[in-house]
């Protein structure tokens, strides 16, 4: 992987090392699968139940996503989604959806640089 891109990732939160390495070494593979995160509809079904405030979507959308960021390495955008699926299990929805702007912006970030290839 070029050390530019390389670059691009980690400002974006991204861990493309450990990312790689969980693909089995596949830079490609990783690639692949990294630049198809915009198409899962899963931030967008969380936009939406957080505007509806129904905590059980707000709960499957945040839990889907965070496992599609742990598994990508996209440590900045998990870490909030570790947080918010921590508040909805309290039972805390309104907290919870407060965070949506962080966790837009995060979403945002990665998706330009999912949009950037090398």
């Amino acid at each position: 992987m070029k050390y530019e891109l390389r670059q691009r990732l980690a400002a974006a939160g991204i861990d493309a090392d450990a990312a790689v390495e969980r693909f089995m070494g596949s830079e490609e593979l990783y690639l692949r699968f990294l630049y198809k995160f915009p198409e899962d509809p899963c931030c967008g079904e969380l936009r939406e139940a957080a505007a509806r405030m129904d905590a059980e979507e707000m709960l499957r959308a945040a839990h889907t996503l965070k496992g599609v960021c742990g598994n990508l390495s996209i440590n900045s955008l998990y870490e909030l989604l570790l947080r918010q699926v921590e508040l909805l299990r309290m039972g805390k929805p309104a907290e919870a959806a407060d965070m949506m702007s962080e966790i837009t912006e995060a979403y945002n970030a990665v998706v330009a640089v999912c949009g950037v290839s090398e």
